[in-house]
């Protein structure tokens, strides 16, 4: 007869047993929640290059993606550009739909995945629509001689960029993934960042507070991953572990939300299979549950499928 000390031991060793399979919104699930995984969900992305096609084809190209590499998470690409006014590019009013192709295709990505995975808009931040309305020297000029016309256009770009927010989210989307690439050493000092960005970076987010899957990617290798580990309407936090030679578990330290990264997004075209899963081992350990495998940015564009698969197999995806 078990003894109550061998009852009690049995029956935490099968609540730690992760479930044999679980779907991709299940395991999604489960990280948001930091429950047990049968292993860590994952996703990777690239630029299609199909800014200048229609909907449909930007939608085909996203399902089919995602179909041949059975990712967990579907990060839909946004690459449709702004609208630019008539006359200065700072002379900006809001926009209902600046990206009406955009929300096209996140409509047909819905019915394509038919509830088997969350997909996340991606959003560039206010600052950088402002940089490819004009240009980084651009943008930067108008901050040194022209502030308050700088944050009246950046006010502008962000109303517009709430309401494809709140589109995306109408067309299924579980969350948005708000790409800030001006936070960093080099870009913005910190003072230049919490003026001319910030509050506008915290206003799309919070747009999407009503769903799950709110992601704050942080570009560039000298972010400042410390003024992001707290009070900010994301639960979750993509950054480049490699870049920033910052590791993942210094910012578990710090956050207590879900971490997606883990994997070199520069050398991955060359990782071998055992090099993939030493990494991404090693994340999910140092992340803890919470955690979705990932690179810290989009792999290269010319990644072959191939290459591609490798982390598939490697994971049993």
């Amino acid at each position: 007869m078990l003894s109550r000390r061998d009852f009690l031991a049995a029956a935490v060793a099968a609540s730690a047993i992760p479930p044999v399979k679980l779907t991709s919104r299940e395991r999604i699930d489960r990280a948001l929640k930091g429950g047990e995984v049968d292993r860590p969900p994952f996703t990777f992305w690239y630029h299609f290059g199909l800014q200048d096609q229609p909907a449909p084809r930007h939608a085909e190209a996203t399902l089919k993606f995602h179909r041949k590499f059975h990712t967990d998470l579907v990060k839909v690409m946004s690459d449709f550009p702004y609208p630019k006014p008539a006359g200065e590019w700072y002379e900006l009013k809001a926009i209902s739909n600046p990206f009406p192709e955009q929300v096209r295709a996140l409509e047909i990505i819905r019915e394509g995945l038919d509830g088997t995975a969350y997909f996340v808009e991606t959003v560039f931040n206010p600052w950088n629509v402002a940089e490819k309305l004009s240009s980084p020297e651009e943008v930067k000029r108008l901050m040194a001689e022209k502030p308050q016309t700088l944050l009246d256009a950046l006010e502008a770009i962000t109303r517009s960029e709430i309401e494809h927010v709140n589109r995306a989210v109408a067309a299924g989307a579980s969350g948005i993934f708000l790409a800030v690439a001006n936070a960093g050493n080099g870009v913005l000092s910190q003072e230049e960042y919490e003026r001319f960005s910030e509050p506008f970076d915290k206003m799309i987010l919070a747009a999407a507070s009503n769903v799950p899957l709110n992601t704050l990617h942080l570009h560039g290798d000298k972010v400042y991953l410390v003024r992001f580990c707290r009070n900010w309407p994301s639960s979750v936090l993509n950054y480049s572990t490699y870049g920033t030679r910052v590791g993942i578990s210094n910012v578990r330290n710090q956050y207590a939300g879900v971490i997606m990264g883990g994997l070199d997004e520069v050398k991955f075209r060359k990782l071998t299979a055992a090099e993939l899963k030493t990494q991404w081992q090693a994340a999910w350990k140092a992340a803890g549950t919470r955690f979705i495998l990932a690179p810290g940015c989009s792999v290269p564009n010319d990644t072959t499928d191939e290459e591609l698969s490798r982390l598939v197999t490697v994971l049993g995806a």
